[in-house]
C-alpha cells in the first residue's frame, strides 16, 4: 500500500512538472524583441531574379524586392530574422494571397486591373518598364530594329510574342528556357537581344560576369507598376503604404535602387507616389 501511494505522488508530480514546463515554452515562444512579439511574418518573393529576389548559395536572400520587404517588415514591428521567406511564382501569386500562405507578396508583382479584382495592393513602389537588353556595341535604338533580328523568348512568358505581334513582326524569336539561358545566347551572338522588364533586366547586367557587356536599350515599351500584395481587405495595405512613403523620405528608397541596379546603370523612374498607377 506505501509503494501505490509513493508511485501516485510521483505520478502527479510528474504531470504537474510536465504542465510548467510547457507553460513555460510557451512563454519563451511568444517574446521577441520587434512589435510583433516575436511571432514570423511570411513574405512571397522572387528567388530566381537578380537585382529583384535571388536566393544565394549560402542560402539567404538579395535583391531589390527584399530590401523593400525587409524595411517594410520592420516598420510593422517585425526583425528580420522574424521573416519567413517564401518562393511566389508568377501564376501561384493570387492563390497564395488568397488561401494565407503568405502575409504579404513583393516579387516583382505588376499592378493590373485583372489581378486588382483579386487581391489589394499597395504602393505602387517602383515604376518599371519593359525594354530590351542588347551586346553593349550593338545599336538597335527603337523596337521596330528589332525586324530581322532574333530575340529571346522564355518559355511560359509574353514579353517577347508581344514585341513581335505590336511592334517588330519580322523578329525571329528564339525560345529558351530561362533567362539565363538567353543571357548565353546574348553573349555568344546566338540571340540579338532579351526582352522583359527593365528592373529585372538591369538585375541580370549587374551581375559580376556580365558587367559591361550589356546594356538596356531604354525603349520603355510598357509601364509596369510594381506593388506589394495583400489579400483582399487586409488593413496591411494601409500599414504598408505608410511603411513605403517612409521608406522614400529617408533616402532608403534610392540607396536600395543603387545597391541593385547601378552597375547596370539603370536609369529608373523616380520613386512613385502611393496610388499613382501609370497606364
Amino acid at each position: 500500500m506505501k509503494l501505490r501511494k509513493v508511485s501516485a505522488a510521483a505520478a502527479a508530480a510528474l504531470v504537474l512538472s510536465i504542465t510548467a514546463t510547457a507553460c513555460g515554452g510557451d512563454g519563451d515562444s511568444d517574446s521577441g524583441s520587434g512589435s510583433g512579439g516575436g511571432k514570423k511574418i511570411t513574405i512571397g518573393i522572387k528567388i530566381d531574379q537578380p537585382g529583384i529576389g535571388q536566393k544565394t548559395a549560402d542560402g539567404s536572400y538579395e535583391g531589390f524586392d527584399i530590401d523593400v520587404a525587409t524595411y517594410v517588415a520592420k516598420e510593422l514591428g517585425y526583425d528580420a530574422g522574424d521573416i519567413e521567406w517564401k518562393e511566389a511564382k508568377s501564376a501561384d501569386r493570387e492563390t497564395m494571397l488568397e488561401r494565407g500562405d503568405v502575409d504579404f507578396i513583393a516579387a516583382s508583382y505588376s499592378i493590373t486591373d485583372e489581378r486588382d479584382q483579386k487581391v489589394d495592393f499597395a504602393g505602387p513602389y517602383l515604376l518599371a518598364h519593359q525594354d530590351l537588353l542588347i551586346r553593349a556595341d550593338d545599336n538597335i535604338t527603337k523596337g521596330e530594329d528589332l525586324n530581322g533580328k532574333k530575340l529571346c523568348s522564355v518559355a511560359g512568358s509574353t514579353s517577347a510574342q508581344n514585341v513581335k505581334a505590336e511592334i517588330a513582326p519580322k523578329a525571329q524569336l528564339q525560345t529558351y528556357g530561362g533567362y539565363s539561358e538567353c543571357l548565353t545566347g546574348l553573349e555568344n551572338k546566338a540571340v540579338d537581344a532579351l526582352t522583359t522588364d527593365d528592373s529585372i533586366l538591369a538585375g541580370y547586367a549587374s551581375q559580376e560576369q556580365f558587367k559591361g557587356k550589356f546594356k538596356l536599350a531604354g525603349l520603355k515599351l510598357s509601364n509596369e507598376n510594381y506593388g506589394i500584395g495583400v489579400k483582399n481587405g487586409s488593413d496591411l495595405k494601409a500599414k504598408i503604404n505608410t511603411a513605403l512613403e517612409k521608406m522614400v523620405e529617408d533616402g532608403s528608397w534610392e540607396e536600395y535602387v543603387k545597391k541593385n541596379f547601378g552597375p547596370a546603370n539603370y536609369d529608373n523612374e523616380p520613386a512613385p507616389k502611393i496610388g499613382n498607377i501609370v497606364k
